[in-house]
């Protein structure tokens, strides 16, 4: 039986680190929202690091998980390539590809959904989404809460700074 809770990785083209300016950490975020206000997902956790985002989600009926996911990455690359455009147009051309479909491409094909189907590896994955910044390859926060674009200090201090995070200790109690 399905879940339909997920753990999502997406990276973004050649691991290159697009994401290690907040404002497109940022296009990130407003993106997770909209989906959440628009009752395609419930987010229960996320981290955004520089080259990459981790996601544990809910997709809601009736939306599929790959029509979310495709629309999600699509318009947050959409989005990536107007900022790059007009403000760092010679970076936008390390995105251009040559594809039949698209122009420019920032996220790797065929992102990473697992079905996470237990308390334990739902549990795991939220450490793992958390412990990512402060890890000794990124060393980008000194303690899990110190990282401003993780869902971390939701869980561990109670503050929801993106206004759009559900605890999964709600439904898994």
């Amino acid at each position: 039986m399905s879940t339909n809770l997920f753990f999502f990785t997406a990276t973004i083209l050649e691991w290159k680190h697009l994401l290690k300016n907040d404002e497109y950490k940022e296009i990130i975020t407003h993106s997770m929202k909209f989906l959440v206000k628009d009752e395609r997902v419930k987010i229960y956790a996320f981290v955004i690091m520089p080259n990459h985002i981790h996601l544990v989600w809910r997709i809601h009926e009736p939306h599929l998980l790959q029509n979310v996911q495709r629309d999600f990455l699509k318009f947050t690359a959409q989005k990536m390539k107007a900022k790059l455009k007009t403000e760092n147009p010679e970076y936008l051309e390390s995105y251009r590809v040559n594809a039949k479909d698209r122009e420019f491409q920032f996220w790797e094909r065929d992102p990473l959904s697992v079905e996470l189907l237990s308390l334990n590896v739902i549990k795991q994955k939220i450490d793992y989404i958390h412990s990512n910044p402060i890890h000794p390859k990124w060393n980008l926060a000194q303690t899990i809460v110190d990282y401003k674009y993780s869902s971390a200090r939701f869980y561990y201090e109670g503050i929801d700074d993106f206004g759009f995070l559900s605890n999964i200790g709600e439904e898994y109690v």
